[in-house]
């Protein structure tokens, strides 16, 4: 082979390098939808950061192959269902729903896209999510807290940490699924330790002065909030404020109150729950068939 063969495979192999290269198929991006009904307060949002750890950690990258769209409903259910809708329309690959609600507004919005709890509140089935936590059925899976013992655990972590107490008040949203359970799981507990029991209902912000006014004029000692959407992240904030002002103490269900100012809470870790669903993300992105069985949640504590 001569000199100058030689040098034009050379010249002809490096101008193909870079054709073979671009040739190689693109990464897929897979496009996910995360729908909250209440608001983004915290930045950086742990449960988020989270998510985004998990995700990181099975080889997810947002920007190469991996897009997340956040939606906040603030506490609106009509936005939130407007909210469900638009994820479809979108045509994500998934929808991961925080909450009660959100599961609710994408299982209304959707009965094909995938949809993964990462913190149904205490049971899907109950709830009307899953058929079963062996045979979901459906295309729904995730993570349930399977929480129904938590309500009066919470009563009486409060009583432990406030021995004078007798008057206990109790802040609950009657729209809520899990109002009934809650209540009948509290009340008893309340009858074994003596307490007087007071309910105080709430179904928006603008009811929150009446309510710690309804409080501080029965004699309230200190309060418990319910695990709600609306209670807890809506309005959490200004629960949190309202209690300082008129210095009643208060038993939370979720750390991030207690991070705003609030006493104490006893609860799932929220945090945990989103790293832990990103791997039914995986499974369902590489191709796994619904159903998978709902994993139930630990319970954990935060003071």
């Amino acid at each position: 082979m001569t000199a100058h063969a030689l040098l034009l495979i050379l010249a002809l192999s490096l101008l193909m390098a870079p054709l073979t290269a671009e040739a190689q198929p693109a990464p897929k991006v897979y496009r996910i939808g995360r729908l909250i009904a209440g608001p983004l307060t915290l930045a950086p949002n742990p449960s988020l950061e989270a998510f985004r750890q998990g995700l990181r950690e099975l080889g997810y990258v947002e920007g190469q192959n991996l897009v997340i769209e956040s939606y906040y409903a603030e506490g609106s259910a009509e936005r939130l269902r407007a909210l469900a809708t638009e994820l479809v329309r979108l045509h994500v690959d998934l929808i991961v729903a925080g909450g009660s609600a959100s599961i609710r507004a994408a299982q209304q919005a959707t009965r094909t896209i995938p949809i993964v709890m990462a913190t149904a509140a205490y049971d899907a089935i109950t709830e009307g999510f899953v058929a079963s936590l062996a045979h979901p059925g459906g295309n729904i899976t995730g993570l349930s807290n399977l929480g129904d013992g938590l309500p009066g655990k919470r009563l009486e972590l409060l009583k432990e940490a406030l021995p004078q107490s007798t008057h206990i008040a109790m802040l609950t949203n009657p729209a809520s699924p899990l109002h009934a359970s809650a209540m009948h799981n509290v009340t008893g507990v309340a009858q074994a330790l003596g307490l007087h029991l007071h309910v105080v209902e709430v179904h928006r912000a603008e009811e929150l002065d009446h309510a710690f006014a309804v409080m501080t004029r029965t004699g309230a000692d200190a309060f418990i909030v319910l695990s709600d959407t609306t209670l807890l992240t809506g309005l959490g904030g200004r629960i949190v404020d309202l209690a300082a002002t008129h210095r009643l103490p208060a038993m939370y269900t979720r750390r991030m109150n207690v991070d705003a100012g609030g006493l104490m809470s006893y609860g799932p870790s929220l945090p945990d729950a989103w790293r832990r669903a990103a791997v039914f993300v995986d499974k369902i992105l590489k191709g796994a068939n619904l159903p998978t069985s709902p994993s139930s949640n630990r319970r954990s504590s935060s003071w």
